[in-house]
């Protein structure tokens, strides 16, 4: 069973992909954080600004199959595709986010998702070793967890971080690195 927070559709705004249309699978838990507000001070990963718990969002649900996951994942891509709009952006693409989505992404979710035409791309902090097939892996290492997935196609460092700096990965087998700002804006306040 899946475990999904929500899914929707929307443009990647961060990293090597901003700009590209996506649908987003957001997973619900993590290994890190339980996510509620009272174990932040005790989390690995305290600036954590995701809402990963339960699975009442929009899309979100327990998915008994990965193929019923992947049609629904679909049901969230336009039905228009641009003729004229560049090759790469008429590609199907899903990012599957969490939390953290290697407690749940596995190979035969892996394969429904290529079977209906998903391009997949992770967002994950690295901590599980990601199974293979997954087209874009994107590491966002978090101080004081133990990474084990120390290859992939984008290393994309929150900072600052106190326990760690970008140079400690930098000899990592990742093509691209990134920094993306670390904004401890409480979320009441950029929306009162």
């Amino acid at each position: 069973m899946y475990a999904i927070k929500e899914m929707f559709y929307s443009l990647q705004g961060e990293g090597v992909h901003a700009g590209r249309p996506s649908v987003f699978m957001r997973f619900a838990g993590c290994n890190l954080w339980t996510g509620r507000e009272k174990d932040r001070a005790h989390a690995i990963c305290k600036f954590c600004d995701t809402d990963f718990i339960g699975t009442q969002g929009l899309g979100g649900g327990r998915f008994q199959c990965p193929e019923e996951l992947a049609r629904t994942a679909f049901s969230f891509w336009p039905k228009n595709v641009d003729d004229n709009a560049p090759h790469d952006i008429q590609k199907k693409w899903i990012i599957c986010t969490g939390g953290e989505p290697l407690l749940q992404l596995d190979p035969p979710l892996i394969k429904a998702l290529h079977n209906i035409g998903f391009m997949i791309a992770i967002e994950t902090n690295g901590t599980l070793p990601a199974p293979t097939g997954i087209d874009w892996i994107c590491v966002s290492p978090k101080a004081n967890a133990p990474l084990k997935q120390i290859s992939g196609h984008e290393l994309k460092f929150v900072y600052p971080q106190t326990e760690s700096r970008p140079e400690d990965f930098a000899h990592l087998n990742f093509s691209h690195f990134s920094l993306q700002p670390l904004d401890t804006t409480p979320l009441g306040i950029l929306f009162d």
